[in-house]
């Protein structure tokens, strides 16, 4: 029987037309090769571009969304600069719109995971087939992205004939739940760099133990009724999915320290990653954390980099007090204080970082007769972020040091100081996806929630093994809910969970930096799942866009 290859887009595309509604592509895919791709090596490199469908967004857009929204940084203005037509504010205030110019690559870029994963499953011919597993997979996570962010989606696994309507958030749950069930078991079990980044046994492991965390989210009939007091039916599954990986053996928190996971020169031999997204600053780009969260003064302190930095991301103090545990490794996330020059991954003490300015400078409204008289400032950041007088509609600090040096900075995804002008400010850290601390977390937090204990195990010695590999004190007594949603904080900042987080725990809609500007999305429970973006809608006009917006 001849095969055919469908392509159907419901996204935006920078290819052949700005929109693209559903194009179908009628190819006889045994026409593009010599030789029907039927071996091992063939179908890794026709699969390829599915596990980099979303490197572009988890590097960028989905990282902002997930941060901003959360209570754990706020992206400034600098006088006029990085206001950008409010695009990070709203996610801030929670008054985002379907206009909002960052949400429109979360959905496009998980729909193109999507389509690519059915385009390789149509090549294969063959769903059941070992090979065809990691796709599927694959195709469950996109799914899991669109449905986290944006709740229901077109659920397409094949060819279609006409625009489909989006399934609700549950149907799309069960499809996440369903296929990862069905092909768990034909998943690669290998962990080595062979596997590394790609679908195996552990993600889909992962990914239901997060998803059953989040069931009665995902399943509520309406996203704003959910609260954190409900049934949550898949708690027994959490557990199981976490202690596969537990007793497989081939993961564990200290084959490196804290800091070091996060760094340029990490990858497979991270034993804590489950799963992560690769990137390299010259041949896998998208990634660039550190621009936006070093210093705008601050472009040399790691290295003399070639390029410009933002330095518009201020983490909030409310959350940075969450790093108070003595001697707790995690603490270095963050730098703040009198500043200096880094190198090896530490400031060097000897080498304060001074910047050439006046005290006009410093302070735009100093009106003192010496107020342009130059000066070496010893430049200091401060925990306390502060608007302009006039500052709340853009969220503008000031384009002064003292707007510059609001707030404390992560260092946790540690600038790539061998970055290169070619290089765009790409750095060559790669983003975990699931951790094998997260698993522990997961399960202490499934018990604590009414899951059966396993294998001896309980909330506290589950903790406890995450508070020893970093170096704070152990627990001496059962945690709270609170207390492992502050351990996630401290664990996993920066990692673009903690709004999933908030979520869960009924948290999101709490009061925190600058949100009461806009004070109803402090009530807004809507705003669990974003809009639909404008553009997607115009051309799935049969859609209905998410209640709210």
């Amino acid at each position: 029987m001849k095969s055919k290859q469908y392509i159907r887009l419901f996204t935006l595309t920078t290819f052949a037309a700005t929109l693209v509604a559903c194009t179908d592509l009628d190819v006889d895919i045994k026409s593009q090769y010599t030789e029907f791709p039927t071996t091992d090596k063939a179908a890794e490199a026709i699969s390829a571009d599915v596990y980099a469908a979303y490197r572009s967004a988890l590097g960028y857009n989905h990282w902002m969304t997930q941060t901003l929204s959360s209570d754990e940084a706020v992206s400034l203005a600098l006088g006029t600069d990085y206001y950008d037509g409010g695009r990070f504010r709203e996610l801030h205030v929670h008054n985002w719109t379907p206009d909002n110019a960052i949400l429109p690559d979360v959905w496009n870029a998980a729909m193109s995971g999507i389509n690519l994963s059915n385009n390789v499953l149509a090549i294969f011919g063959d769903n059941e087939s070992d090979k065809a597993a990691p796709m599927r997979a694959m195709r469950a996570y996109f799914y899991f992205i669109l449905m986290d962010n944006f709740g229901g989606a077109p659920l397409i696994t094949g060819k279609i004939d006409q625009i489909p309507d989006r399934s609700s958030r549950a149907e799309i749950a069960n499809f996440i739940s369903s296929e990862l069930l069905a092909v768990r078991d034909r998943l690669p079990k290998e962990v080595s760099p062979a596997t590394y980044g790609k679908a195996t046994r552990y993600m889909a492991d992962a990914l239901l133990a997060k998803l059953y965390l989040n069931w009665s989210v995902y399943t509520a009939t309406d996203v704003a009724s959910y609260t954190p007091n409900m049934p949550n039916e898949k708690l027994a599954q959490v557990v199981a999915m976490c202690d596969d990986i537990i007793t497989s053996g081939q993961f564990n928190l200290s084959s490196h320290k804290f800091m070091e996971k996060f760094r340029p020169d990490n990858g497979p031999q991270v034993k804590d990653f489950i799963f992560a997204m690769p990137f390299d600053r010259e041949k896998q780009q998208g990634m660039t954390y550190a621009r936006f969260w070093i210093h705008r003064s601050g472009q040399n302190q790691f290295a003399k980099l070639p390029q410009s930095v933002g330095g518009t991301f201020r983490v909030l103090p409310t959350f940075l007090a969450k790093f108070n545990l003595q001697g707790d490794d995690r603490n270095a996330a963050y730098m703040g204080g009198l500043q200096y020059y880094w190198s090896d991954y530490a400031p060097d003490l000897n080498r304060p970082l001074l910047i050439k300015t006046s005290k006009k400078g410093i302070d735009q409204d100093y009106t003192g007769s010496d107020a342009n008289v130059t000066f070496d400032w010893h430049m200091e950041t401060t925990k306390d972020i502060k608007l302009r007088p006039d500052g709340g509609p853009t969220l503008n600090a000031g384009n002064d040091q003292k707007g510059r040096s609001m707030g404390y900075r992560s260092v946790k995804f540690y600038m790539d100081v061998n970055v290169t002008a070619a290089n765009n400010r790409n750095q060559s850290n790669d983003v975990p996806i699931f951790r094998y601390a997260d698993i522990l977390l997961m399960k202490a937090e499934a018990i604590l929630r009414g899951a059966a204990p396993t294998n001896g195990e309980t909330p506290m010695s589950l903790m406890n093994q995450i508070r020893t590999y970093v170096n704070a004190p152990a627990l001496t007594a059962q945690p709270t809910l609170a207390a492992i949603l502050d351990e996630r904080a401290r664990e996993f900042s920066d990692e673009s969970w903690r709004r999933n987080d908030l979520i869960r725990y009924g948290k999101f809609e709490e009061d925190w930096g600058f949100k009461s500007l806009y004070s109803a999305g402090l009530s807004e429970r809507f705003r669990r799942i974003f809009p639909i973006p404008r553009p997607i809608m115009e051309v799935n006009t049969k859609w209905k866009q998410n209640s709210g917006y």
